[in-house]
This record gives C-alpha cells, structure tokens and sequence, in this order.
C-alpha cells in the first residue's frame, strides 16, 4: 500500500471546534484513514478555543504582516489529530462563532479571514513546511473553496486537489473587488471559468471549477446537485464536471456515538439486549416534562429549526402526533419564527410535547437512546448525521426520501418481502400529507412489537462506521496521485 499524505483544510473540527457536520467529517476522518495508508495533517483556523486547545503547539513560520496583521503558523496535535493552525489574531482571535458575531451577524471580513486559510494551504502545498509535502489537498466546503484556486493560479508544479461540498446551500459570495485584495489575479473575478459568479466571485464555484476532483457527501446527493434546483446556481457547472464528482457517505464517530459506554446516557446497553432503552425513555420523558408511559411512541427531533430541515411541516403535522397518542421531543434552534411556535405548541400540550431550545450533547445522546423513533423530514440533506446516530441506538428513523437519508435507510417496504432488511420509514414528497402518512404507518408498526424490534434490530446492525467510508477516500487519492503522474 503506498502511503499518501493528505492536507486537509477545514474552517471548523471535531471535537475543538463545532458548528455541524462539517466538523464531525474534520473530525473523524483523519483518524479512520490511518488504516489505510493515509497520513492526513488538518489545517484550521487559529480560534481562540483552538488556542487554548493546542496548548503546546510548535511555531513553523512567522509574518510580520499576514492579510493585515501579524500571523504564525503552527504544528499541534489533540485528541489524535495532527494539525496546522493558521495563528491570525488580527482575523480568528474573535468572540461568537468561526463565521458570525455574537449577535449572529456574518463577520464583514469572513472573505478575507477565509481566504487566509486557502492561501496557506496552497503554501503548503507548495512545499512551505519540508516536513510534510502534501500529494493532495482536499479543501472542506466554500471556507476552503480557494484552496485549489490559488494553487491553481500559481502555476508551477502543484498537488492534486479534491473539493468536497457539504452543503450547497453555502456558497461564500463576495463582491468581485475583493479578489486582488486577497491575492488573486483580478481578471480570475471576470472569468466564468474562474471564479466569476453572477457579477460577483464565489469561494464554492472557485473549488468547484478548478479541483482536480469533487465529492459531496451521499452518491443521491451528488446527482440531486447536478439538476438547477439542487445545484442552486451551480446546477450546470456540476453537470460539466460530473466525470469528476463523486458521493462518498459520511461515517459517524462509532466510539463517541456508542450506546453500551456513552456516558452521557442513563442506562447503557447493546444489540443483544434492549432492555434499558426503556429505562432510558422514562428518563428522556422526565427530562422533556413528558407524561410516563412505555405504549406512547416517543418522536425525537434533534435538528437546526429551519425551512431546509422540514421543521415548518413537522409542525403542521402535531394535530396527527397528538391524536395518534404520539408524544415529541425536540431539541433545537435556529429560525426565530419557528423557535417561538415550537415553544407555543410545547405549552399548549404539556405532558405530549417537549422542546428544548439550543444545543446540548447530553440530550443529544439520549435523545437517541431514549426515543422510539428519530424523525429527520429535510427538504434537503447532503448526508445528515442524527438518522445514523439513530441506527446505533436502536431509535428507527422516520425520513424524507432525499440527500443521504436515501442512501442510508431502508425503508420498510423496500426490503426483502418480510422486511428483514428495512431499518426504518421513508416519505415522498417532501409535504405534510407524505409526512403524517408516514407517521401513522410507523406507529401502527411501533404497536407492533416483533416489527419494531426487527427494524431496531436492523439499525443496530447496520455498519455506520467510518471504516469503508474512509476506505473510499483512499482510493479516490491514490487514483489522483496516479493520473497526476501520467
């Protein structure tokens, strides 16, 4: 097996820095490609929880003026990871999260603050620490987006690039002034085979058009993109380039995300022995003020609140949940308008309906664990993470027919005739109707005991590992390693 080095770019990383499933990816793969041959190092921002992370980090290089400040490049570790930070106060040493100020307002500067990053990944990618020269570069989503185009334009010897799209929704537009500000040939904004977008410049078209290789994060996802709904402005580059795009699933963390040692479950336990996920919906129904009761089929929904994620349609489906004698857990946030109605609904029905609003790991896992059934009802869904966290903890997913929740689950009347393949629901078109339609089959099935456990019985069978993910991975380096040396 010839090793392969991989930098890889990412504005956010699992488990220093979290916004999404960006990071989870950032996270995980890195470690799950060691086994095959892959020496991944992650090139992230210098925020300040990364600082005070990497304690220890060792200096590289220094600038007196890096994009406007002074700048370090350093070489850490944690948690396994090996990592470069790009130590720019002046640009990451900031309140709020990696993209918005604490208000919730985009940085006015994130063009540059993200450019930054692109730039020193090319850098390295040149050779700028002897140490590790990368054979490939796999920039992470539009924040690394420039990352193959300035390798790209400046010319001379360079590593192969991989782009990966985790969600097309985001896409980095800037006006077009910005591109001589950040180093870049000024005629590549007036270029369509650049980075030229409608008038202005984007950082996702920029990877898109001018990596050597694309990914996206479900084989479904991957075509859905290339249609000029999915692809949403980038529908027909996508379709130019389609000899070069791929979908390759995500995995999950199967050590964090493992319900016979989480700790922060009540009760553990595994596939030969289900017993405690009772124990545990009792203590998910105490935690969301929900009425005791092992017959009630308990929904959990862990979910940014948004139109993308369907949360509007399951709102609209809560007259079917509670006069089904279904009760709801959810735990989420994002759109205010929505937030508010959760919260109205969950005090209009005390006992039946539960809503937690913000984030919080802890209920994360037991929603999981504790829940009868995990519902996931995007318009979209690049890949989605929850419907696989469900599959380990024995929660059967209730999903719409898009994205990765089509890849990953096995909808009961898609296995073999006794259904001993399906692993969950599924429902198209994405709409009311669809949805409380499928509500009902499932609960019908959830009252039927022998059903419900074999689709647990499934889901917990079902490999949800990074393992031949990152195995997929491999492959697509070391094929662009080989045509690049041809």
């Amino acid at each position: 097996m010839t090793p392969v080095r991989v930098l890889a770019v990412a504005s956010e990383v699992y488990p220093i820095v979290k916004t999404g499933g960006l990071a989870d990816v950032a996270g995980a793969l890195p470690l799950a490609l060691k086994a095959h041959g892959v020496e991944m190092r992650t090139l992230m921002p210098g925020y300040p929880d990364v600082m005070r992370m990497l304690g220890g980090a060792g200096e590289i290089r220094r600038w007196p003026d890096y994009f406007g400040g002074p700048g370090r490049l350093l070489a850490g570790s944690h948690d396994g990871l090996d990592l470069f930070v790009l130590d720019v106060p002046h640009l990451y040493a900031r309140p709020g999260n990696p993209y918005v100020t604490p208000e919730g307002v985009d940085w006015p500067d994130n063009g540059v603050r993200f450019a930054a990053l692109s730039r020193i990944a090319a850098d390295i990618g040149h050779g700028l620490v002897p140490a590790f020269v990368p054979d490939v570069v796999h920039a992470h989503d539009w924040q690394a987006g420039l990352a193959p185009a300035y390798l790209h334009y400046d010319g001379g010897p360079r590593p192969g690039t991989v782009m990966t799209i985790h969600n097309m929704a985001y896409q980095g537009k800037f006006d077009r002034t910005l591109t001589s500000a950040i180093g870049l040939p000024a005629a590549a904004a007036f270029d369509v085979h650049g980075l030229e977008y409608f008038g202005g410049i984007s950082f996702l078209k920029a990877g898109l058009q001018l990596a050597d290789r694309i990914t996206t994060v479900s084989p479904t996802y991957a075509q859905e993109i290339q249609s000029d709904e999915g692809g949403m402005g980038l529908g027909g580059l996508l379709r130019e380039r389609a000899d070069v795009l791929s979908g390759i699933l995500n995995g999950i963390d199967t050590d964090v995300w493992n319900p016979q040692t989480d700790p922060h479950i009540a009760y553990r336990f595994g596939a030969e022995d289900l017993t405690f996920r009772a124990a545990n919906k009792a203590v998910l129904q105490q935690q969301f003020n929900l009425d005791s009761s092992d017959e009630a089929p308990l929904l959990g929904v862990v979910s940014r609140l948004s139109w993308q994620k369907g949360l509007d349609l399951l709102l609209e489906a809560i007259p079917t949940i509670l006069g089904d004698g279904m009760q709801l857990a959810l735990l989420g946030s994002g759109d205010r308008d929505l937030q508010d109605r959760y919260q109205a609904v969950a005090r209009a029905n005390p006992g039946r309906i539960g809503v937690v609003i913000g984030y919080d790991e802890i209920l994360a896992h037991l929603i999981q664990a504790g829940s009868d059934a995990l519902i996931v009802p995007s318009r979209f869904e690049p890949c989605g993470l929850t419907q696989l966290y469900a599959l380990r903890y024995g929660a059967v997913p209730i999903v719409s027919r898009v994205g990765g929740l089509e890849d990953t689950i096995v909808d009961i009347g898609e296995g073999d005739t006794s259904d001993r393949d399906a692993t969950g629901f599924k429902f198209a078109p994405v709409t009311v109707e669809a949805l409380t339609g499928t509500l009902r089959k499932a609960n019908t099935a959830f009252h039927n005991k022998a059903t419900w456990r074999r689709l647990q019985l499934s889901g917990l069978a079902t490999d949800v590992s990074w393992r031949n993910r990152a195995g997929d991975y491999a492959v697509l380096y070391r094929d662009l390693v080989a045509a690049r040396r041809t």
